[in-house]
């Protein structure tokens, strides 16, 4: 429920035909060397999304909490999602001091972590055990243990830290909490503990132990018990017993620190029948020495004494004070505490006129910087402030609170080198003054599966894949042990680099290379090409594929559209053919669990797919360029057979340009053959990018990887023929210019003139002759703020049904039409081709009909590119 709205975050700062060659096997994929990855400083337990043979990893997380503390190392945190754990589990493996195991329970919108339970009731023994271990944390969990035994014993350790943990269930006659062994720098904080026997204290702090802190916790049902354990802090705890001592200080426990506890020792608020054994703080003889006892909040209802120091007992705080020269700031009355709430993780409120409030020693040993529910310590405006140091901190385990009045909230992408990265905001704002931030914040990011909850108010992520950056937020301040106050959730887009590879055959149905057999691809039929990774970066950071796909021996029209799969079939196209024809296309296609690829036709097809490239974290930004004609052999003499041309892009690419995008036109070809682009100096590639019969017209886009500025086109044909090209832009560094990030968008319908069915209308009916046709590009929509603008737009471009022939062209839209074209088409014929087209200043690319005849148009868009953060 949204309480109040935020403010919304500020700026934080190939083919069959002639010249045809099937390779035997694929080739291997140029790419970059496999990302090595570092061991992980998280592993993930989940008994509801887990598998047997998990590793720890997000997407295959541990079933038990026994399973990742077996493996467990140094710096590790173990985040234990929701849910119920029915184990005892013994902890063996150690940190180091600075870099200790953390087990985080991670109680949040999901739910809480139970550990110990079961449907018949409880396990059998201790659920955790700490034996010989040092610098471990145990954070959050609820232990449910069996009615005889402890839910948590500490024993023999070094510097173990117990937070947030919720005990019920137990009526162990040693106690529900045990440290013991001669443990040192042990601390209890933020707990609460209940549920013993008359009697018996929850906690015990055992003889031999040192340097023990017990602080911000609260007490249920019985009292705190530390036996010749010196040098222990007890410190803003709440506790109310069941007529039974509160704090008992016992045996030679020398300079013990008790401040700022509230005690009640009957949690009915009446009169016990025994008040000699409800005295609410006792110090022994041998335990006085050092001892500091101060800023304490004693309830004298139920009649028990307040103080037993050496062997008297105090009745009266005057009297006390006096005797000892203690308890200078303690104060004796009703400490105004609400009824229990919380389901699972309980906690007793404090109210906010409580004598407790604003009147506790902020310098006392052991004070945390928040209170048992994560809360800061908060300034009552309404009350006076009688304590020290800051002067406004409570006693007891839990700080009144005022409630929030704002905040920030919201996500935004990050500058820097990581094009996926994000920063999202979830920062409220208390209506009282506060020493610092509090609250329990949950994030969780599109793609990943569980929730991460913190203090933090800002939360730095990097997606897998660009496209759509959504994160929900929870915000809490009870951690979670009821439903969020707030929530909210909030999406920018982030784009992804370039990387070019050598043409890779992953795809050819004749061969059996990515397919099982060689049978051609039926009518209506789908051929799915399973992509694990490219060069060692794995599917699942690959934004998307960069295929040049090519048709061949089709027994009917039709068109071929190729898709991510797991998604649903769109109702785009990418490659359009009638019987008999070869044709080409290169096809962006966002990466999905494999491609798919489905054949539109009444016939049977086959299908080859080349490797061109990838998007993802790492490579090359883009720079859109107006498009540039930059070879034209026609001014000249063609291309002759099996013989190259060398483009040189000196004085048109930067330096450090690594790949251009090209469209390439084979013209006026005298036999049939195919055209290669590749980089200089490389050998020519078994991949083709145009198949061609004599006397064709045919374009296909290419981006080519480029090499010192140069690329090689090769006339794989045994006649001369004409070739085109037309820049349309360059892949490169920042500092050329080239900063540019794709975007993933569809594949979908734009523009149809056929009958306005796409995104936007265009114009009623065909394009008439030389006809400019103006439409927006498809964006993102639904940001925090204003989302980033589409500065290129990927675009399968189709003309059907033309009059004449003609070629279509794509240009901004706000600029002249230049005299490079994208679609060469003949009457009454089908021609597509995928184009890379710089968005014009207001939005939009034109089309134009470059013809004498009408033709109809259809645009599919499959991404567009966006500038990086600013």
């Amino acid at each position: 429920m949204n309480r109040r709205a935020w403010v919304r975050l500020a700026v934080v700062p190939l083919v069959g035909g002639a010249g045809l060659v099937v390779p035997a096997a694929p080739a291997a994929l140029a790419a970059p060397a496999p990302v090595t990855q570092a061991v992980t400083d998280e592993l993930y337990v989940s008994n509801k999304d887990c598998a047997p043979g998990g590793d720890g990893s997000m997407d295959r997380p541990f079933c038990t909490i026994s399973a990742a503390a077996g493996v467990a190392q140094a710096g590790q945190t173990v985040l234990v999602q929701s849910g119920n754990y029915p184990e005892a589990v013994a902890f063996t493996r150690s940190g180091v001091d600075g870099a200790p195991i953390t087990f985080r329970a991670v109680n949040g919108p999901d739910g809480q972590v139970v550990v110990g339970n079961t449907t018949s009731g409880a396990v059998t023994g201790i659920v955790f055990t700490l034996s010989g271990v040092h610098d471990v944390a145990i954070e959050g969990f609820r232990l449910v243990s069996p009615g005889d035994q402890p839910a948590l014993v500490v024993d023999g350790v070094q510097r173990v830290t117990v937070d947030g943990v919720s005990v019920l269930g137990t009526r162990a006659p040693g106690g529900a909490v045990q440290v013991t062994g001669a443990s040192a720098d042990v601390t209890v904080s933020r707990s609460w503990l209940g549920s013993v026997p008359a009697g018996v204290p929850t906690l015990v702090v055992a003889p031999g132990v040192t340097g023990t802190v017990l602080t911000n916790n609260q007490f249920a049902y019985s009292g705190l018990r530390v036996t010749d354990a010196p040098g222990t802090v007890i410190t803003n705890n709440t506790l109310l017993t069941n007529c039974g001592r509160g704090i008992d200080v016992t045996g030679a426990s020398t300079g013990v620190s008790i401040e700022n506890n509230i005690v009640r020792t009957n949690r009915s608020r009446e009169a016990c029948s025994t008040p000699a054994n409800a005295t609410a703080i006792a110090v022994s003889t041998a335990s006085v020495p050092g001892t500091v006892l101060d800023h304490n909040l004693i309830d004298p209802i139920t009649g028990g004494a307040l103080y037993a120091w050496g062997d008297a007992t105090y009745q009266d705080l005057a009297a006390f004070r006096a005797a000892t020269g203690q308890g200078g700031h303690d104060i004796v009355a009703d400490p105004l505490l609400g009824f229990q709430k919380g389901g699972v993780r309980p906690w007793f409120p404090l109210e906010s006129n409580s004598p407790a409030v604003d009147s506790g020693n902020a310098s006392a040993k052991g004070v945390t910087r928040t209170d048992l529910l994560g809360n800061p310590r908060s300034d009552n405006p309404h009350v006076a402030n009688t304590g020290t140091g800051s002067g406004y901190h409570d006693r007891g385990a839990i700080e009144a609170q005022g409630g929030v009045i704002g905040g920030q909230i919201g996500i935004q992408r990050k500058r820097g080198n990581d094009p996926l990265a994000v920063t999202a905001m979830a920062a409220p704002q208390y209506a009282w003054p506060t020493d610092g931030d509090g609250g329990a914040i949950a994030y969780k990011f599109g793609d990943e599966k569980f929730w991460r909850v913190t203090d933090a108010r800002t939360r730095d992520h990097s997606f897998r894949r660009g496209g759509p950056a959504c994160v929900a937020t929870r915000t809490s301040f009870t951690g979670f042990r009821v439903a969020a106050e707030y929530s909210y959730s909030h999406c920018t887009t982030v784009g992804a680099l370039y990387t070019p590879v050598a043409p890779t055959r992953l795809l050819d149905t004749r061969a059996a290379i990515g397919t099982a057999t060689t049978t051609a691809v039926p009518p209506k039929g789908e051929v799915v090409l399973p992509v694990p990774s490219v060069g060692g970066v794995p599917a699942r950071d690959i934004t998307a594929l960069v295929l040049n796909v090519t048709v061949t021996r089709p027994t009917a029209s039709g068109f071929i559209t190729v898709y991510p799969d797991g998604t649903p079939l769109p109702t785009s196209s990418n490659v359009n053919f009638v019987a008999n024809e070869t044709v080409p296309n290169l096809v962006t296609v966002p990466m999905g669990d494999g491609i798919r690829f489905r054949n539109t036709s009444s016939g049977t097809v086959h299908l080859v797919a080349d490797l061109q490239g990838f998007h993802g974290r790492q490579g090359s930004g883009f720079k859109p360029l107006s498009p540039v004609r930059v070879l034209d052999t026609r001014t000249s003499t063609p291309v002759a057979g099996n013989a190259d041309r060398q483009l040189d892009f000196a004085g048109r690419l930067p330096a450090d340009a690594t790949a251009a995008i090209l469209n390439v036109t084979v013209t006026k070809p005298t036999t049939a053959g195919v055209l290669k682009v590749y980089p200089d100096g490389s050998p020519v590639p078994v991949a083709s990018n145009l198949n061609f019969v004599a006397g064709q017209t045919i374009p296909n886009l290419v981006i080519v990887p480029v090499v010192a500025g140069k690329v090689m086109i090769r006339n794989a044909g045994a006649g001369t023929t004409h070739v085109v090209a037309d820049l349309a832009g360059y892949f490169g560094s920042g500092a050329s210019g080239a900063n540019q990030l794709y975007v993933p968008s569809g594949p979908v319908r734009i523009a149809d003139t056929r009958d306005d069915s796409g995104w936007v209308k265009v114009v009623a009916g065909p394009l008439s002759r030389y006809q400019k046709a103006p439409f927006p590009v498809q964006g993102a929509t639904g940001c925090d703020f204003e989302c980033p603008r589409p500065t290129a737009a990927v675009l399968n471009l189709t003309a059907t049904a033309p009059t004449a022939a003609g070629v279509l062209t794509a240009y901004p839209a706000d600029e002249a039409a230049p005299t490079a074209s994208n679609v060469n088409f003949v009457a009454r014929e089908t021609a597509s081709n995928l184009a890379v087209v710089k968005v014009g200043a207001n939005g939009q690319v034109a089309a134009f009909n470059n013809s004498s005849g009408y033709t109809h148009a259809i645009v599919d868009q499959s991404g567009y590119f966006i500038a990086p953060a600013s």
